[in-house]
C-alpha cells in the first residue's frame, strides 16, 4: 500500500509496509500514482502532456523515472506487499503472560475538579481512596513475579492526583530500589501530576527517582482555568506554573512533558503550545479531549478542520524554531523513520491487558487506566493474579489485523490499531475504531513525516 500527499511544499510518498518514505518532484509523484494502473507508454504520454510547459521533463527523464520506480519496487521500498497479517496472531501468544508495566492508581481522589476529566475527578466512577503501601508493594511484587526475564520494568504513579498520597509513592520507590538488584530488575518510574502539591521535597525526589514527569497544563491561562479549577471554582494556572518552572529547571529541562488537553473550546490549540513555549517549556504534548459526545467539551465535526490546520501550522512552527536554533519537542511528532518501533509493536500496539495493566487502590487489575471502573474488564487483582483470562485473551487477540476497519488504512502500522479504550467507548468493542481519533492520527502522521523530511533537507543544506 502506498500513500501519497502534498504538504508544506513537499511531495511525499509513503510505502506503508516497508516504512520507506520518498520525497520526490512533481513528475515522479505523478509517475508513482499511475504506476500500478497504466502501462509505461500511457504513463509517459500522460506525464509528458501534463508537463509540456517544462522542457526539462523529457521522454528520457520520464523513462529513467519509470526505471527508478521499478528498482524501488524490486528492492521492497515501493508497493511492498503486506506480509505481516499471518504474524499478528502469533506475536502476543509468543510473549506469554509477561507483564512489563503497571499504572499504579495511588490516589482515586483529586484536589482539582476538572469537568472534562475522564476519570470522574479521580474517582473513576467509584469511591475516593488512597492506595495503602501494602497494596502498592504487592503490586510491585506482582510485576516482578510476572515479568519473566525482562529486566526493565515501567511503573507510572497515577491518579486522581498521586501527590495526595506522596509518602506512599516515596515508600514504594524505596522498596523497589531495595529489591531490584536482587531480583535482576531495573525500575523506571513516571509521575503524572497537576502540580498543586509540588514543593521542594517533590522536586528533589522526582528529579532523583522519576525517569519521566508528566505535568498537566492546558496552555493559555484562560483555557487552562476554564476547566482545571479547584473545588471552589478557582483556576489553578497561577498556582502551578511557577512550580512547574522550578521543577523543570531543576530537572535540567529534560525528561518531562507538559501535557495539555484541547477541547471544543480551544481547537486552535497552537496558541496553547505557543503559550507553553513563552513560559519556557519545550517538551510538549496536546491531546484531544476524551469525553462523551454530548459533553459540551467534546470536539465536533466542525472543530476537526480547525484541529487539522493547527497540526499543519504546528509542524511549520517547529521547523521555523529549529532553523532559529530554538527547537522544541511535540510528543506526537516523535517518529523514527530509520529504525522506528519493531514490527511487534506496530502490529500489537500498547500491550494493554497483557503486558501493561492498571492497579486500583484496592489492588484490582484492569487492562489500562481508561478501563478502571468498568467491571466487565476487571482482570483480577495483584493478590490473586489474573482470574479473568477471557478478558485477557480478548486483549491478546486485539491487534491491528483484528480490526476490519483498519485493513485499508495507510497509517495502520503507525498506530497499531489505535487505543482499545477509545474504540470501546466509541463502538462498544475493543476491536472497533474511534473514527474521529483516526482522522486526527492520520493528519498527525502526515505532519510528522513531512517535518522529518524538511528537517533532513535542512541538515543537508
Amino acid at each position: 500500500m502506498v500513500h501519497q500527499y502534498k504538504l508544506g511544499g513537499w511531495n511525499i510518498v509513503l510505502d506503508t509496509c516497508s516504512g520507506s518514505v520518498h520525497v520526490v518532484d512533481e513528475a515522479a509523484y505523478d509517475v508513482i500514482a499511475l504506476y500500478k494502473e497504466k502501462s509505461r507508454e500511457e504513463i509517459a504520454r500522460i506525464v509528458l502532456e501534463k508537463y509540456a510547459h517544462r522542457p526539462e521533463i523529457t521522454p528520457a527523464e520520464v523513462e529513467a523515472c519509470l526505471d527508478a520506480v521499478g528498482e524501488l519496487e524490486e528492492a521492497g521500498k515501493l508497493f511492498t506487499p503486506d506480509a505481516f497479517a499471518p504474524m499478528a496472531g502469533d506475536f502476543k501468544a509468543r510473549s506469554g503472560n509477561v507483564v512489563k508495566a503497571l499504572c499504579l492508581h495511588v490516589a482515586h481522589t483529586c484536589n482539582l475538579n476538572c469537568s472534562y476529566c475522564f476519570a470522574s475527578q479521580g474517582k473513576f466512577h467509584g469511591e475516593r481512596a488512597l492506595m495503602p503501601f501494602e497494596v502498592g508493594r504487592r503490586a510491585l511484587d506482582f510485576l516482578m513475579e510476572n515479568s519473566g526475564s525482562r529486566r526493565n520494568l515501567e511503573v507510572d504513579f497515577f491518579g486522581g492526583e498521586p501527590l495526595m498520597n506522596w509518602d506512599v509513592v516515596k515508600r514504594l520507590v524505596a522498596y523497589a530500589r531495595s529489591v531490584e538488584k536482587e531480583k535482576g530488575k531495573n525500575f523506571r518510574f513516571t509521575l503524572t501530576t497537576n502540580g498543586m502539591l509540588i514543593d521542594e521535597d517533590v522536586i528533589q525526589f522526582a528529579n532523583r527517582e522519576m525517569h519521566n514527569v508528566v505535568l498537566s497544563l492546558d496552555g493559555r491561562r484562560e483555557v487552562h482555568d476554564r476547566f482545571r479549577v479547584d473545588y471552589q471554582g478557582q483556576g489553578s494556572f497561577d498556582r502551578i506554573v511557577p512550580k512547574f518552572q522550578k521543577l523543570v529547571q531543576a530537572r535540567g529541562n529534560r525528561n518531562y512533558y507538559m501535557r495539555g488537553t484541547f477541547t471544543h473550546w480551544n481547537p486552535d490549540f497552537l496558541q496553547d503550545i505557543e503559550a507553553m513555549l513563552d513560559l519556557g517549556f519545550t517538551e510538549l504534548s496536546m491531546e484531544p479531549v476524551v469525553c462523551a459526545p454530548e459533553d459540551p467539551a467534546a470536539l465536533t465535526e466542525e472543530d476537526k478542520g480547525i484541529v487539522m490546520e493547527q497540526y499543519e501550522k504546528l509542524a511549520q512552527k517547529m521547523l521555523e524554531r529549529k532553523k532559529a536554533g530554538k527547537p522544541f519537542t511535540f510528543y506526537h511528532y516523535m517518529i523514527d523513520l530509520e529504525s522506528g518501533p519493531c514490527i511487534y509493536k506496530r502490529i500489537s500496539g500498547c500491550g494493554s491487558g497483557t503486558e501493561y495493566m492498571a492497579v486500583t487502590p484496592w489492588g484490582d487489575l484492569y487492562p489500562c487506566h481508561q478501563f478502571v471502573g468498568e467491571e466487565r474488564f476487571r482482570l483480577g487483582s495483584v493478590f490473586e493474579g489474573v482470574t479473568n483470562p477471557g478478558v485477557q485473551e480478548e486483549f491478546r487477540r486485539c491487534n491491528v489485523y483484528a480490526r476490519p476497519d483498519c485493513a485499508d488504512c495507510w497509517a495502520k502500522l503507525y498506530c497499531a490499531g489505535g487505543c482499545a479504550a477509545n474504540a470501546y467507548h466509541a463502538t462498544g468493542s475493543i476491536s472497533g475504531i474511534y473514527r474521529y481519533g483516526c482522522d486526527l492520527f492520520r493528519k498527525r502522521m502526515e505532519c510528522a513525516i513531512m517535518l522529518k523530511a524538511a528537517e533532513q533537507a535542512l541538515e543537508e543544506a
